[in-house]
């Protein structure tokens, strides 16, 4: 079975899994991409082996199976609901989002679709689901990121907090899960995915330090469970194009539709 890929935004992250579907995976095929920037993205488009259409956002679950939500956090509903009542499976990036439209679970229970959440820049989350299956008691999550990396999130406009320039690390945030998801709606979609797989999002805790001392996006977490008690740290590298984005979510993103379409699948 060979399973359509529809690509809903082509930044970052949406042109690196682009490119790999369009190099050749077993049992993938991209089939459509949309961007805010259409010509922009044509543009690109020349370059792959097997161009594509560059639709609308609501118009991919007319020409994928899968369609894999790469865009800004406002649009998920636009990408989702069209094809979530088409019966189609959604692989959420900006599940920060998906928190405050929880109802989108609904839908896809409704019309027999899936919401699919890839591990991203996070690491564990099989641990964590596992653990929860037996009672999760804490779930705390350390985040340091380069200033730039940060600056202009929500929550640091709404406090006037000015990141650039600082000579050590500063703490910028602490709370729930789902606060960070709604004051840093770009940088720590890692909290939502870890509240999702864990305890949810009220009880997920979330520090975010702004550190000029790493060049690295940094997240290090710590659980208390029933049946066991670990600790996880991940160091991921900046992408060239979007600070606010770890390299290695993107392929997280093939790692995920990989293990859709294969027969063999390894992990939670």
């Amino acid at each position: 079975m060979t399973l359509r890929v529809a690509i809903g935004g082509f930044g970052a992250i949406g042109k690196i899994v682009a490119r790999r579907l369009d190099e050749g995976v077993e049992g993938l095929i991209l089939a459509a991409v949309a961007a805010r920037d259409i010509t922009r993205a044509e543009a690109i488009m020349e370059g792959f082996a097997r161009k594509v259409p560059v639709i609308p956002l609501t118009q991919l679950w007319q020409f994928g199976d899968v369609i894999v939500e790469c865009a800004p956090a406002a649009v998920l509903r636009e990408l989702a609901e069209p094809a979530l009542s088409h019966g189609r499976t959604v692989m959420v990036l900006s599940c920060g989002a998906l928190l405050d439209n929880f109802d989108l679970v609904d839908l896809a229970c409704q019309h027999g679709s899936r919401i699919v959440v890839p591990t991203g820049a996070l690491v564990g989350l099989d641990a964590v689901v596992a653990a929860a299956e037996g009672g999760i008691a804490s779930v705390r999550m350390v985040t340091r990121k380069p200033p730039g990396g940060l600056a202009g999130a929500p929550y640091l406009v709404a406090n006037g907090i000015d990141v650039i320039g600082l000579t050590e690390p500063r703490l910028v945030f602490t709370g729930t899960a789902r606060e960070a998801a709604r004051g840093f709606p770009a940088n720590v979609n890692v909290a939502a995915a870890l509240a999702l797989a864990g305890i949810g999002p009220d009880r997920t805790i979330v520090e975010i330090w702004a550190d000029p001392t790493v060049t690295r996006n940094t997240h290090r977490i710590d659980v208390e469970a029933e049946v066991a008690r670990f600790s996880m740290q991940i160091e991921n590298v900046p992408s060239d194009d979007n600070p606010r984005t770890g390299r290695l979510t993107a392929l997280s993103v093939i790692a995920a539709l990989k293990k859709l379409s294969s027969p063999l699948a390894i992990g939670t």
